[in-house]
């Protein structure tokens, strides 16, 4: 991960609350409207989370999506790097190349201090903890 939140991740994030806040099997077409997307983008964003066992989606007329995850045992990490893939720390801020060791950018430590601290408040931001906000 790039440290960089794309709508796909909002979109899971979103998603997810949305289908707690349901509780109960959702279409795509309603889910998708919910959140203000359409259901193939939607698709695009439910994939990863089903893969990781959070939602099912249910196929057919009277199928959709399920939430089967606990909001509280996810993290807003977690869905970030489900969708975007795992944190690269050894990347450089600047340029697109390693960074550190013997040949650190200038901000190298000022960036890896404030990395820990973003990475750290993401994963102790539970998803229940957002959709208590959004009640």
């Amino acid at each position: 991960m790039r440290l960089e939140i794309t709508r796909r991740s909002d979109l899971a994030t979103r998603a997810m609350v949305e289908l707690n806040r349901l509780g109960r099997r959702t279409k795509s077409v309603e889910l998708a409207e919910a959140i203000g997307t359409t259901p193939g983008f939607l698709s695009q964003a439910m994939t990863p989370l089903a893969a990781k066992g959070w939602v099912r989606s249910e196929p057919g007329p009277s199928g959709g999506y399920v939430l089967t995850a606990d909001l509280a045992d996810v993290s807003v990490l977690d869905v970030i790097e489900a969708i975007e893939g795992t944190s690269d720390a050894g990347r450089c801020v600047l340029e697109d190349r390693p960074c550190g060791g013997a040949d650190p950018c200038a901000l190298h430590q000022p960036w890896q201090r404030a990395r820990t601290q973003l990475l750290d408040e993401l994963s102790n931001s539970s998803l229940a903890t957002l959709a208590q906000g959004r009640q």
